[in-house]
């Protein structure tokens, strides 16, 4: 298995202004095919936006919309980042915005391993791939080319305007889902996942019409935990300002974390480039289109995980369960001469 060394290129944040004419956005360290942009001073939906659905097409992680066509969103994926065109959702004049960006494989290729074929942009390093597949409304199974268990895999229907955005997450099992769009706590379905974990080739998926409506289309994110840059995983709230620290193996770049027991608190971000310092405290939230918030205490990123320092519910309630997703700055393992350190 390769080993990574540099999580920067095949992970980054990069913050920009936003112009309101078309802005070539630089700086990431490779050309991304997965590209979330998010405004921080402004109020504005989350923009998801990949190269295997290609330019133009977005969908809103706060949001049921379906894809829809934006010419004046992002116009290409550049060799060091993307370029914007004038919408003012990524690109108002004189806007803050957070951009977070993955490396695929910058290509795509058609993958038979499932009873459903799908098209499918997979990096086997980093252990993400971006996935199109058609509905079937029966059992099925899709191809996901990353060669390794998918440790989470967000879906959503690309057709249809009123379908959630439907999470598998290895911390929960592959009984339970969770939606990025919503505040819901994690949920028992019965025609999800069919009770069965991904394997190394393909997601199982029940006849959910979320996920697997006939004649719909899909896309779906795929991450396999990789040692030294990406980890899933969860924690215990101990409802305590000095807070139960995560284990992830590195100093993370970004979180993403939800309390998967209460259905009235939403998901939240974080990363190591809106706050340079302990405490990350700015906060974007995935299922809100809200500017950017503030905590008191925020959290710290340590050298080999991260600590919360809020006693709220939201991110530290006594006995909940919060599952998270988090990408490396400095991997513990590991030759790039990096000194691995909190901040």
């Amino acid at each position: 298995m390769a080993q990574i060394n540099k999580p920067s290129d095949y992970f980054n944040t990069v913050l920009y202004t936003g112009t309101g004419a078309t802005l070539s956005i630089t700086g990431v360290g490779f050309q991304p095919d997965f590209v979330w942009t998010k405004g921080r001073s402004v109020a504005y939906s989350h923009y998801l936006m990949d190269s295997v659905r290609g330019v133009g097409r977005r969908i809103m992680s706060n949001s049921t919309s379906n894809e829809d066509i934006n010419i004046f969103g992002v116009s290409s994926f550049d060799s060091d980042g993307f370029t914007l065109g004038t919408d003012t959702g990524a690109n108002n004049n004189g806007s803050t915005f957070a951009s977070w960006n993955w490396l695929a494989s910058n290509t795509t290729a058609s993958n038979t391993d499932g009873s459903i074929a799908s098209t499918v942009s997979a990096n086997t390093t980093a252990g993400f791939s971006i996935v199109t597949y058609t509905g079937t409304g029966a059992t099925a199974t899709f191809g996901h080319g990353l060669g390794a268990s998918p440790s989470m895999v967000i879906i959503k229907d690309r057709t249809n305007g009123t379908k959630n955005w439907t999470c598998y997450h290895q911390a929960m099992g592959n009984d339970r889902s969770i939606f990025l769009n919503l505040t819901d706590a994690q949920t028992v379905p019965t025609d999800h996942w069919q009770y069965t974990t991904p394997s190394n080739s393909v997601v199982y998926i029940g006849d959910y019409s979320h996920i697997n409506t006939n004649t719909d289309d899909y896309i779906a994110y795929c991450f396999a935990e990789k040692k030294g840059f990406s980890k899933f995983g969860s924690y215990t709230g101990n409802g305590s300002t000095d807070g139960t620290f995560a284990y992830t193996g590195f100093k993370p770049a970004f979180v993403l974390l939800k309390n998967a027991d209460d259905g009235t608190r939403s998901w939240y971000t974080f990363d190591n480039k809106r706050n340079t310092f302990n405490a990350t405290n700015s906060w974007l939230a995935p299922n809100l289109s809200n500017a950017e918030g503030s905590l008191t205490s925020g959290v710290d990123f340590l050298s080999n995980g991260f600590k919360v320092r809020e006693s709220t519910t939201a991110f530290n309630g006594s006995g909940n369960t919060f599952i998270y997703m988090a990408f490396a700055e400095n991997p513990l393992v590991g030759t790039n001469n990096i000194p691995t350190t909190a901040r």
